[in-house]
């Protein structure tokens, strides 16, 4: 499985396992250009709970066999840089919406290690990053 494949993979499982939290899924994919910049943002994917809205940025990294040390984490690639252009994507996507800025919205990772072998994943879900 190449990366972009393992990516779908991961959303995929982010998408099950919000929708079995009790999240309703309002967008997927959604991108936006950022002004200035030649590079667009994107949020993998949009979901509800109570009066909650999530951007969710899905990360995924597939275990390696005999890996030796200690693991990355899908986690860490979620730096302040990348934060910032969810932040961006998400206020145009509100703006879009029409959905006030003051509404209670957040950012959340969904940190996904797949082991193909096994045909298994760990979930983590990180709020409100």
């Amino acid at each position: 499985m190449g990366k972009r494949e393992i990516g779908d993979l991961g959303e995929k499982i982010a998408l099950n396992y919000l929708k079995n939290k009790g999240y309703q899924i309002l967008d997927k994919n959604y991108s936006f250009k950022i002004p200035g910049n030649p590079k667009k943002g994107e949020i993998d994917i949009i979901a509800q709970k109570s009066d909650i809205i999530s951007f969710v940025e899905v990360k995924t990294l597939r275990l390696a066999p005999f890996a030796q040390g200690k693991p990355f984490l899908p986690e860490d690639k979620v730096n302040f840089q990348k934060q910032r252009k969810i932040i961006k994507a998400a206020e145009s996507w509100l703006m879009k919406k029409k959905i006030s800025l003051n509404s209670k919205w957040q950012i959340d990772v969904v940190s996904i290690v797949v082991d193909l072998n096994l045909k298994k994943a760990r979930i983590s879900h990180f709020k409100n990053i």
